[in-house]
């Protein structure tokens, strides 16, 4: 007969699931990011797009736009927002009049910097389960990870590449009723809380 501390033991079936597990990471993150970032322009979202911006030779919005997954109109009210404190400067592109360059100014470069090192500080509290080394080959492979996603799949309607999954047929369309919680079903982190005190 199976104990009760084996099935402890045994993995909740959400545990290995790599949706669960990165939703978990994803939203620590942004949580904290939000907070190093409560009063920069645009908040996270802009201080993706000075990080974009500040790389490499200046590049146009619509560039910078499908790097980073941003609606176009919503990019333009984020460089406006950068615009303002002087952080960004837009420029007509010489090789084509009807498209602007974002150049990053020096307070951009001082005021990406500061941000920079506070956002390493909350990674480095999120990933303070692995040692250097460990945190260190993680990040390389994420970064090799999404960037072969982004090769592969470019962010521009991520609606289309949920809508190309086929169903699994051995998996029932669960009702409305069935989205309800169960008497005495535990969620994923009860569970997780329960098995770190037991």
């Amino acid at each position: 007969m199976t104990g009760a501390s084996d099935v402890r033991d045994r993995p909740y079936p959400l545990d290995d699931d790599l949706g669960w597990m990165l939703g978990i990471v994803f939203r620590g993150y942004v949580r904290a990011a939000e907070h190093a970032l409560t009063d920069f322009p645009g908040g996270p979202r802009g201080y993706q797009v000075l990080t974009a911006a500040i790389n490499g030779p200046a590049r146009n919005q619509g560039t910078i736009a499908e790097e980073l997954g941003i609606d176009r109109t919503v990019l333009t009210y984020l460089i406006d927002d950068l615009e303002r404190p002087g952080f960004v400067a837009r420029r007509a592109d010489p090789a084509d009049r009807r498209s602007r360059l974002v150049d990053v100014t020096d307070a951009g470069r001082g005021a990406w910097e500061q941000r920079r090192r506070a956002l390493r500080q909350v990674e480095s509290h999120l990933l303070g389960a692995l040692a250097p080394a460990e945190s260190a080959t993680l990040r390389a492979l994420l970064q090799r990870v999404a960037c072969s996603a982004q090769a592969v799949d470019p962010l521009r309607d991520l609606c289309e590449v949920v809508a190309q999954v086929p169903p699994d047929p051995a998996t029932p369309v669960p009702s409305r009723s069935a989205t309800a919680p169960q008497p005495g079903r535990q969620a994923p982190a009860d569970r997780a809380r329960r098995r770190g005190t037991d």
